[in-house]
């Protein structure tokens, strides 16, 4: 692996990419993403809630208040490690390149932690565990997501987004069928724990990294790496409004997610809530991978992004609103339905958008970091909205009205961003 620079003298790892990837290093990269998925919904799915139902008797509180201090504490410190780590891959200057050593550490940081999750004895040992998932994936899961600006042209990232997108519902119907199928909590998570550490594999051995030079690294101080973390919204406008955007779409689709398998058993009183659950995942899962690629390719064609958004937002809202006015079996799988297709074109829509209000190539690991808190905010504000609204103010249907109104706000803000069509 080499140092290389582009035409202009500028090191290649802060370039702009123009030569477009090919099938081998995305079908890789996805695989990995995918990896990672099933290491964190294996777990949010199945695993951390029947764990709850098994632990919550004769501790003085239901299983919907431990699953939500559980996933809370996992969401607080995935806050805190995906920019973290995002910003220290930008500075490693190791012989495997800055990405890579990120990768390989926190798949087998999260395997050890899925294994400690499967001995768990109690609440403790479950927040110990989940936090230690939730640190390491989210060290990997930085490297992996800023690959793609520091790759992948801005012209292709529609595409290679939709397919990212594709991994990232593959890995949730995949930890979650590996979850249901071992027929055990324990024997979920070691099967977890194997395909998270397999499936980076392809990746990192087969496709080198692009490696940065002491010398390009910035000088270190303490002051200027925490200054970093703040992305102004006044300076970076577009920026803002699109975290925003996200922030809230996430939101709303936490807040379904959530309660999911509770929903299923004690409102809709499925035979096999579990089951259930593998059921909506994979009707959500066929129609997401029906519109995630096609999306991202079709905004890259037009060169558009906003509209695709828009409408995305405004379908999941519709679908999410459908599941307070409709409660029943069927109505859960034709909201899944139309949830799939919302959230598949705006998962690979919304990631290309991101990459297109980065403010400079130097810190792309960092503010996808940051951007990425959308992502993992939403599952500590989530059950702290979740709980109460369930067991004081409405029940499920309140809970999913709510959803469905955020999620229409969310979708709403994307005319506020003025850089990108």
């Amino acid at each position: 692996m080499t140092t290389t620079r582009d035409p202009a003298g500028e090191p290649a790892a802060l370039a702009e990419p123009v030569a477009r990837v090919g099938r081998s290093w995305t079908w890789a990269l996805c695989l990995a993403n995918g990896a990672i998925w099933v290491g964190w919904y294996g777990p949010l799915q199945i695993l951390l809630a029947s764990q709850a139902k098994d632990f919550a008797p004769g501790t003085g509180m239901s299983k919907e208040t431990m699953l939500a201090w559980v996933t809370g504490a996992g969401a607080v410190v995935s806050l805190l490690a995906n920019p973290l780590f995002g910003a220290l891959s930008d500075r490693t200057t190791s012989r495997w390149g800055r990405r890579t050593p990120w990768i390989v550490a926190g798949t087998a940081g999260g395997a050890l932690s899925l294994l400690l999750l499967a001995g768990a004895g109690g609440m403790g040992t479950m927040v110990l565990g989940w936090c230690l998932v939730q640190l390491t994936l989210n060290a990997a899961f930085a490297a992996v997501t800023a690959a793609v600006p520091d790759r992948v042209p801005r012209l292709q990232r529609g595409s290679v987004g939709g397919w990212l997108g594709a991994a990232q519902i593959l890995g949730v119907v995949g930890g979650t069928g590996l979850a249901t199928a071992t027929g055990g909590v324990a024997a979920g998570y070691v099967a977890c724990a194997v395909f998270t550490a397999v499936g980076v594999l392809p990746y990192v051995l087969r496709h080198p990294d692009l490696r940065l030079a002491p010398a390009d690294r910035p000088p270190w101080s303490w002051r200027g790496f925490l200054a970093g973390f703040w992305l102004s919204p006044r300076r970076h406008p577009d920026l803002g409004w699109a975290w925003l955007t996200r922030f809230l779409i996430n939101l709303s689709n936490a807040l379904v997610l959530l309660y999911l398998l509770y929903y299923l058993r004690d409102r809709l009183h499925h035979h096999d809530p579990e089951q259930g659950v593998l059921v909506l995942t994979a009707v959500n899962g066929l129609t997401l991978m029906a519109t995630v690629v096609v999306g991202g390719v079709w905004s890259d064609r037009v060169g558009r992004r906003k509209p695709f958004v828009v409408w995305s937002g405004m379908l999941m809202a519709a679908a999410t609103a459908l599941l307070a006015a409709w409660q029943t079996w069927p109505g859960a799988i034709v909201a899944a339905a139309l949830l799939g297709i919302g959230f598949g074109v705006f998962t690979s829509v919304d990631f290309a958008l991101m990459t297109d209000v980065l403010p400079k190539a130097l810190d792309r690991g960092k503010d996808l970091g940051v951007i990425n808190v959308a992502n993992a905010l939403p599952q500590v504000a989530a059950p702290a909205l979740a709980a109460p609204i369930v067991t004081y103010l409405g029940g499920y249907r309140m809970l999913y009205l709510v959803a469905a109104v955020i999620g229409l706000a969310g979708a709403g803000l994307v005319g506020r961003i003025r850089g990108v069509d």
